[in-house]
C-alpha cells in the first residue's frame, strides 16, 4: 500500500513541476506579443503620423484682431478747432484666449512693481476674487469650507459656479485685510479678468511718468499680454460752450449703450469701443470713428499670443465742418447769459427753468448759432444747455401769429384785400373773458396787418371762429366744425409747428398738442380759440425757428443743419478732401400766394417799426438793416417734480421771432424765456438786439 501511494505521489509531482513553467511561458509570451504589438503601434504612428503630431503642437491659428484709430476733429465755420483729441501714453492688455486666473495674478503682481494704480474703487467680490487667483488658494480654501458648502443634500458635488460664490462667500466672512499695493493689484485684476478675450484694454492711460513707461518697456518679456500704447480724450480748444451740441462720447468702460449693443456689434464694434452718445457724436458716430486697424495675431495651441503683424493701419475718423461760427456763437451765449442774468436780479426767475436762442440763415437752413440756459428753481444754479433748443417745449403765445393769419389766408376766409374784422373780445359760459392784453375797445377793428402789429388775441380768434364756420353768440356754447384742430395745426405743420424739422442732430423732439375733446367728448372750443393766438400747443424753439424761416424766405420749410461738410483726415492728422457737402433741403413748399405772405411780412415790420402805444417790438426799431419780429407771450405754469399734487403757480413765457435784413433776409431766429414771474423787461426783444448788432459787424452789413 505504501509502495503504492509513493508511485503515485511520485507521479503528481512531476507533473505539478511540469505545469508551473508550462503556464508562466504563456503568460510571458502573452506580454511579449502586447509589447510588441506596443512598440509596433508607436513606430507606425511615428513613421507615418510623426510629422502631422508635430505640426499639431507646434500649431498656430492666424486671428485678426481690431484696433481703434484717432477720433475725427470737429471744426467751425471758419476752419477753427472745436473738438480735438488729446493724445497719451498708455499700458495697455491683450488678454488671451484662455489666459488663466492664476496668470493674471502673477502678471498684476509682476506690473504694480513698475506703475501705480490711482484708481481702487474695488467691491467686497473683487477684492475676494483677487485673493482666490493666488495660485493653490483656491484649493485651501474649498478644504477649510464646511462640507454643506461644497456638496448638496444628497451628498452630491455642487457645481463649480456654486461651490466659487461660497468660496467667496468664506473669504469675505473671514475678512478680507489688503494693504495699499494689493488694492492696486485687485483693480488691475479686475481690468484684466473682465477683458473679451483677444481684446485690448488700457491699464492705465492717465499720469503715465516716463519712468512707468521706461520700466514697463523693459519689463514686457515678463508680462504677457501687456504693451505700451495710447489713448485718447475730446478736448475744446475753443472753450466747452459748444459741448452741449457736440454731445460726448462714451468711455472705454461704459462701452456701446446697451440699446444699441446688437446693432453695433453686428457692424463691427466691440463692446468696450468708445463710441458717440448723444448730439452730434452719436449722429455722425459712423463718420467720427473711421476705419479700424486690423492686426494678424497668431496664437499657439496654447492659446497664448505667439506673434502679430499689421495688415491694415485703418483710416482715421473723417472731420466735421460745422456751420456754426464759433466767434458768433460765443456772443449769442454770453448776450443769453447777461439777459438771463439781469431777469434774475429782477427777481422774476423764481420759477423759471432757463432761457435759450437760436439763429440760422433762413435760405439754407444752417444753422449759426444755438444757446440755451438750463436753471434748477431750486437751486437758482444755471448750467449751459443749447440742445434744450431741440428737445424742450414750451407754450409760446402770440410768436406763432404769423401762422395763424397765413393759415387764414390760405383757407380764404380773409383776403390780402379785405381782412378787416371787429376786434371784440370773446365770452364764454364760465370762462374768464379772452381778449388782448390791452383794454377792451382799444380798437373797434383791425386789418391783419394792424393785428399783427398790436398782437391781437381777439383778432386771431376771430379767424378761428370763420375757419370753424361757428355761431358765435356771446355767453353762449359755440358750435363749431370738429376738424378745427385738425385744420389750424395743418397749416401750423407746413411752416414747421407741431413736426419734428429734421435737424441732423440725435434727440430732437417735437412740439406737444392738447386735447382736442374734453372728458365727456365734447370738443374743446375754448382751447380751439387759445391755439389760434398759441396759447394751447407747445413747440420746441427749433420749430419756431423753422417757422419764422419759412416766411423769410417766401414759403420754403428748409431742413436744420448744423453739419457744413465732411472731409478726410491726412496721416498727417490735417484735413483732406471732402468726401461730402450738405446742400439746403427744402422739406415742403407751403402754398401761400406772394400777395397773401405779403400782408404777414409788413405786419411783422410793423410790429418793429410801427407807431402807436400797443406796438410790441419797437426795441428792435433802430437796428440797422431794418428787420421783422413778432413778439409772443404766453400763460404758463411752474409743475414742481418733488409736490406734483399742489396747484401750480402761474408764470409767463415770452418768447420772439425775427428776421432780418427785412429786405434780403439772412438770418432768422427764435429765442423764449419760459416761465418768468413777471413780463416786464422785453428781454427776447434785447437779446435779438443784441444777436443782430454780432452778426450784422461780423458779417460787414452796413
Amino acid at each position: 500500500m505504501r509502495r503504492i501511494l509513493d508511485i503515485i505521489k511520485k507521479r503528481t509531482g512531476s507533473q505539478a513541476k511540469s505545469t508551473i513553467p508550462f503556464r508562466l511561458n504563456l503568460l510571458f509570451f502573452i506580454v511579449f506579443v502586447l509589447f510588441a504589438m506596443l512598440v509596433g503601434q508607436l513606430a507606425y504612428l511615428q513613421i507615418v503620423y510623426g510629422g502631422k503630431f508635430e505640426a499639431e503642437v507646434d500649431r498656430t491659428d492666424k486671428t485678426v484682431m481690431t484696433g481703434n484709430v484717432p477720433r475725427g476733429m470737429i471744426y467751425d465755420s471758419k476752419g477753427r478747432l472745436l473738438v480735438g483729441n488729446s493724445t497719451e501714453n498708455a499700458i495697455t492688455y491683450t488678454k488671451s484666449g484662455s489666459v488663466k486666473s492664476s496668470d493674471i495674478y502673477q502678471i498684476v503682481n509682476r506690473l504694480t512693481k513698475y506703475i501705480t494704480i490711482e484708481d481702487t474703487n474695488l467691491s467686497s467680490r473683487d477684492e475676494a476674487d483677487y485673493i482666490l487667483s493666488e495660485p493653490g488658494k483656491s484649493s485651501k480654501v474649498i478644504k477649510q469650507m464646511p462640507k454643506s458648502s461644497r456638496v448638496d443634500a444628497n451628498g452630491d458635488s455642487l457645481t463649480d459656479a456654486k461651490i466659487y460664490a461660497n468660496e467667496v462667500k468664506y473669504v469675505q466672512k473671514e475678512g478680507i485685510h489688503l494693504n495699499n499695493q494689493d488694492l492696486q493689484r485687485a483693480s488691475l485684476f479686475k481690468k484684466m479678468s473682465s477683458a473679451y478675450s483677444l481684446s485690448t484694454i488700457f491699464l492705465k492711460d492717465k499720469n503715465l511718468t516716463a519712468r512707468e513707461i521706461a520700466e514697463v518697456s523693459e519689463h514686457l518679456t515678463e508680462l504677457p499680454g501687456v504693451s505700451i500704447g495710447s489713448n485718447w480724450e475730446r478736448d475744446y480748444p475753443q472753450g466747452e460752450s459748444i459741448e452741449s451740441i457736440i454731445g460726448g462720447v462714451s468711455t472705454e468702460q461704459q462701452g456701446i449703450p446697451d440699446d444699441e449693443i446688437n446693432t453695433m456689434l453686428a457692424s463691427g464694434y466691440s463692446r468696450n469701443d468708445r463710441v458717440g452718445t448723444s448730439y452730434l457724436e452719436k449722429s455722425y458716430e459712423s463718420i467720427l470713428s473711421g476705419t479700424k486697424s486690423q492686426k494678424q495675431v497668431q496664437v499657439g495651441s496654447n492659446n497664448q499670443i505667439k506673434k502679430s503683424s499689421t495688415i491694415y493701419g485703418g483710416q482715421k475718423g473723417g472731420n466735421l465742418n460745422l456751420t456754426i461760427d464759433s466767434k458768433y456763437q460765443k456772443q449769442v451765449q454770453d448776450a443769453l447769459n447777461e439777459q438771463y442774468s439781469a431777469a434774475k436780479t429782477a427777481g422774476i426767475t423764481q420759477y423759471s427753468d432757463g432761457a435759450y436762442a437760436v439763429a440760422l440763415n433762413p435760405k439754407t437752413g444752417a444753422i449759426l448759432a444755438m444757446a440755451g440756459i438750463h436753471n434748477d428753481p431750486k437751486t437758482g444754479k444755471t448750467s449751459e444747455d443749447a440742445l434744450g433748443v431741440i428737445n424742450r417745449t414750451f407754450v409760446m403765445g402770440s410768436a406763432v401769429k404769423g401762422a395763424t393769419v397765413l393759415g387764414a389766408l390760405m383757407d380764404g376766409v380773409i383776403t390780402p384785400t379785405n381782412n378787416t374784422l371787429a376786434d371784440e373780445p370773446i365770452y364764454l359760459p364760465s370762462t374768464p373773458v379772452k381778449k388782448s392784453v390791452y383794454p377792451i375797445g382799444t380798437f373797434s377793428s383791425l386789418s391783419a396787418i394792424q393785428a399783427l402789429q398790436f398782437s391781437s388775441n381777439e383778432y386771431m380768434m376771430a379767424l378761428a371762429l370763420k375757419e370753424a364756420n361757428a355761431d358765435y353768440v356771446p355767453n353762449k356754447r359755440i358750435v363749431m366744425n370738429p376738424d378745427i384742430f385738425n385744420k389750424m395745426r395743418g397749416y401750423f405743420n407746413q411752416f414747421g409747428l407741431g413736426v419734428k424739422t429734421g435737424i441732423d442732430i440725435s434727440g430732437e423732439t417735437t412740439g406737444i398738442e392738447g386735447a382736442t375733446t374734453n372728458s365727456d367728448g365734447a370738443l374743446k372750443t375754448g382751447s380751439a380759440l387759445d391755439l389760434a393766438y398759441g396759447n394751447y400747443d407747445a413747440y420746441t424753439l427749433i420749430e419756431m425757428a423753422q417757422y419764422i424761416s419759412t416766411i423769410a424766405n417766401g414759403g420754403y420749410r428748409m431742413k436744420p443743419y448744423v453739419v457744413q461738410s465732411i472731409q478726410k483726415t491726412k496721416n498727417d492728422g490735417t484735413k483732406g478732401a471732402l468726401t461730402s457737402v450738405t446742400k439746403p433741403s427744402v422739406l415742403n413748399k407751403v402754398g401761400f400766394t406772394t400777395d397773401e405772405l405779403d400782408v404777414v411780412r409788413k405786419g411783422m415790420y410793423a410790429a418793429v417799426h410801427g407807431s402807436g402805444y400797443w406796438t410790441t417790438a419797437t426795441r428792435l426799431a433802430d437796428l440797422s438793416p431794418s428787420v421783422a419780429a413778432k413778439t409772443g407771450t404766453a400763460q404758463s405754469f411752474y409743475f414742481d417734480p418733488d409736490n406734483p399734487s399742489s396747484d401750480p403757480p402761474s408764470t409767463i413765457t415770452t418768447s420772439l421771432v425775427s428776421f432780418g435784413p427785412y429786405d434780403d433776409p439772412n438770418i432768422a431766429m427764435a429765442i423764449v424765456f419760459p416761465n418768468l414771474t413777471s413780463e416786464t423787461g422785453s428781454y427776447p426783444q434785447l437779446l435779438a438786439k443784441q444777436m443782430y448788432t454780432d452778426y450784422y459787424k461780423l458779417t460787414g452789413q452796413k
